[in-house]
């Protein structure tokens, strides 16, 4: 385009410069959270369903990976009618995250608190009540900022891990989105590349009596814990295990799932550190102590699971060959 300043075709873009495709992408985000939260709600909601309704039928790659994933849940064949139907079901069910999150300034504290369906949330009050910190784990299932919104209109703000995403500022978008939502967020990584020190700055909430909530069934930093997930062997992050083993810390792991026209949240019991083993002994049973109840929990709402990225180590690796 004339005038434009991103790389014109056939030439590289300036060191430094945000590259066009980028820019776009940002340019989409930006937009729609200053359009969305101003329309209808039912409006919003039935762009947002033809919209992946209209994703799902052109099946690209996101959607056949929901579809495989999908059929890991439900024991059958990506190809299966049934599992192209629930794939329906999740491309409109991920889809309407997008319109909520969009939408966010238009919901009321009230609306937020009313229309969450929680139980397990004593696992939580209880503990902050004596001063001891609290690990949520989190499936990416349902609208999980607003389940940190929910937990913030009860009194307790949170401390959370986001990933670093392209370009910069999109990523600074998110954080100040979910920042006004009530969470501490820090980024899982430094600008420049390597460690951002997120694990020492969640042990000091912890250690002050705090919580921190985080995603766990995807491991973001290849160095996370294999488990065992729906038959096949996963990694998920080691995190919530170790903080809670060096803190002391409570882990609770939890599920959510969309309720109709609000949100399901069920916060589970605290899964006690073995007694016995190795520190990374420990952080295994954890973890697929987590990895268990994340089970039950997709298996339920299958639909609401917002799995869109290769998970499984056999998805990850050539088939008798080494890893890539």
């Amino acid at each position: 385009m004339k005038g434009s300043d991103g790389p014109s075709p056939g030439r590289s873009a300036r060191p430094g410069a945000v590259p066009l495709a980028d820019r776009l992408v940002a340019a989409a985000y930006s937009v729609g959270w200053a359009v969305v939260r101003h329309v209808p709600e039912r409006l919003a909601a039935w762009f947002f369903r033809v919209l992946a309704d209209w994703l799902w039928l052109r099946r690209g790659k996101s959607v056949r990976r929901l579809e495989s994933n999908l059929a890991r849940v439900v024991g059958g064949d990506a190809g299966d009618r049934a599992v192209r139907d629930l794939s329906r079901a999740g491309m409109r069910s991920y889809f309407r995250y997008w319109m909520e999150s969009f939408r966010f300034a238009a919901y009321t504290r009230e609306r937020i608190l009313d229309g969450t369906r929680a139980t397990g949330g004593e696992h939580i009050f209880d503990n902050l009540a004596r001063g001891r910190g609290v690990v949520v784990a989190l499936p990416h299932m349902g609208n999980y900022d607003f389940a940190g919104a929910w937990l913030v209109h009860r009194g307790h703000r949170f401390t959370t891990v986001a990933e670093r995403l392209k370009p910069e500022s999109l990523f600074e978008r998110f954080i100040d989105y979910r920042e006004r939502l009530g969470m501490e967020v820090l980024p899982l990584t430094a600008k420049g590349g390597g460690s951002a020190m997120a694990f020492g700055t969640l042990a000091k909430r912890l250690r002050e009596g705090k919580t921190v909530c985080l995603p766990a069934e995807r491991d973001l930093t290849a160095s996370g814990v294999e488990v065992d997930f729906f038959g096949a062997r996963t990694r998920m992050a080691a995190g919530p295990a170790a903080l809670a083993i060096q803190t002391g810390a409570a882990l609770l792991p939890a599920v959510l799932w969309f309720d109709g026209n609000g949100w399901g949240i069920r916060i589970q019991e605290e899964i006690p550190v073995p007694a016995e083993g190795t520190r990374e002994e420990k952080v295994g049973v954890m973890t697929q102590a987590v990895a268990a109840v994340f089970e039950k929990g997709i298996a339920e709402h299958p639909e609401d699971w917002h799995m869109l990225q290769r998970l499984w180590l056999d998805d990850l690796e050539p088939r008798g060959g080494a890893r890539s």
